[in-house]
């Protein structure tokens, strides 16, 4: 009964409200910023280089490239392997155009999330902390609102999509090396908790080696796939843009179809406007907020146009024809032993721990750094941890779909406070962009004031020194 209800709720919110929400104002942003999630892709990877000023003590700072990473790990996940396909089992090849549309479009959502996450951050006993809840707080003052924001993404990505994350890499692990559940879910507590117990900075630096790694090679494979098959590359791309305009009739996903499942699963993979990415964004240590507004914008790109794009090809070059029983991880499965034979499911296996156990780490830390908002006590935090680490084991040895449909639940209710929020607080990151901008173009090294942006309130961490003066 409760799962039916639930299941109900989220058809209706994510079939005619969040799809529309985030599309809409992915459009909008896109034209008020000037399309600055394509015309600054050079900066983008120029400001990924980027040194950290010495605001904090160098243990304590987040370079941009870290940031980059602890947000690349909870958008590359399990989504990228199974989502993918099952867009392209549900929706046909079509699905994979609309992703690469919703992705676009989000770069400029993210980039506005992001800089505003900067904008209000605040520092903690060690670094910097923010994100959607504190924005919300400080410049629209809605306390209850921050509050709802904190506990949906508590529950979203703190607790439910771990455990969903957990039973894919036991269900992996149990297929490829009969590994135990149960043991598996014990395994991957102590691992999590060797990690989060050591604070952001440890978060940060596993985010760093890992995330690089596993993409790196999973891109390396597609690739291999990819030029294995140059032939049929052309025949791949044409059926995928007739399919997204329902030219093509293939596996049963015309033209809505097609629009349904990419942006659904685009958006899913991406996060783009979702308000998690923007808890990462916050930690970094940079001199204008812009900066991580361009690197998160530039994390849609890399998950979406890159990753899932990986895995399109992978299915669409093989011989593998999706069906009642192939479709989600089993297509990915068949279609990586299509091109690579039976080690293929030793790798996924692999490959699944990586990208899943990187999201357990990224989407633990987007909890914490809401917690505040439900109590400050260090009492909270543990238990926090302690429930994180409990709903880690639980996913792995539990039947989960009822947790998915409760996850996606609090997640939609976090996307709608998310968009309202940066719906009413763009102009903050426009003005933000302009003032980058302008100075970039006098060959300066951007330097970000709050008195620079007027209407800004409660804003912490971007005074003006006293022997500096104002810019005209």
């Amino acid at each position: 009964m409760l799962n039916n209800l639930v299941i109900s709720a989220n058809e209706f919110l994510w079939t005619y409200v969040i799809i529309a929400l985030l599309l809409g104002l992915g459009v909008y942003f896109t034209i008020r910023t000037g399309f600055v999630q394509v015309r600054q892709i050079k900066e983008m990877f120029r400001v990924l280089k980027d040194k950290p000023p010495a605001d904090l003590d160098e243990k304590n700072r987040v370079t941009s490239l870290q940031a980059f990473f602890i947000g690349a790990a909870t958008r590359i996940g399990t989504g990228n392997l199974a989502g993918v396909a099952g867009a392209i089992a549900t929706g046909g090849p079509g699905a994979v155009f609309w992703m690469w549309l919703v992705a676009v479009l989000g770069g400029a959502s993210a980039f506005v999330e992001s800089t505003l996450a900067q904008i209000f951050k605040e520092k903690d006993a060690v670094g910097y902390r923010g994100g959607p809840g504190y924005y919300i707080k400080k410049q629209l003052g809605a306390g209850w609102m921050s509050a709802i924001f904190a506990v949906t993404i508590i529950l979203s990505f703190g607790l439910t999509f771990n455990a969903v994350q957990s039973n894919t890499i036991a269900s992996a692990f149990s297929n490829s090396f009969h590994v135990n559940t149960t043991m598996m879910g014990i395994i991957l507590a102590v691992l999590t908790g060797l990690i989060i117990f050591g604070g952001v900075k440890r978060i940060a630096r596993f985010s760093e080696i890992i995330v690089p790694v596993m993409a790196v090679f999973y891109v390396g494979l597609a690739l291999y796939v990819t030029l294995s098959n140059i032939t049929a590359i052309p025949a791949v791309l044409e059926l995928i843009f007739k399919s997204a305009f329902g030219l093509e009739q293939v596996v049963g996903g015309g033209f809505g179809a097609a629009i349904m499942m990419g942006v659904k699963r685009g958006l899913f993979s991406n996060e783009a406007g979702m308000g998690s990415a923007p808890n990462a964004a916050a930690t970094a240590s940079v001199s204008h907020p812009v900066k991580q507004g361009f690197i998160q914008a530039l994390g849609v790109f890399f998950d979406t146009l890159l990753v899932c794009s990986a895995t399109a090809f992978i299915i669409l070059t093989s011989s593998v024809v999706p069906s009642e029983k192939l479709k989600d991880i089993q297509l990915t499965q068949a279609a990586m032993g299509d091109h690579f034979g039976s080690w293929a499911s030793i790798f996924l296996a692999v490959a699944i721990f990586t990208f899943a156990f990187s999201s357990i780490i990224g989407s633990y830390y987007y909890g914490e750094s809401n917690i505040g908002f439900i109590n400050k006590s260090r009492t909270t935090l543990y238990i926090y941890r302690a429930l994180a680490l409990g709903m880690i084991v639980f996913g792995a040895i539990a039947k989960v779909d009822i947790v998915w449909n409760l996850a996606d639940l609090a997640m939609a209710l976090m996307v709608m406070t998310n968009l309202i929020a940066i719906m009413l607080l763009g102009k903050f990151a426009f003005a933000a962009l302009k003032d980058y901008l302008e100075q970039r173009k006098q060959g300066k090294d951007p330097v970000f004031y709050a008195d620079t942006i007027e209407g800004l309130k409660n804003v912490e961490c971007w005074e003006r020194p006293a022997n500096e003066k104002k810019r005209a």
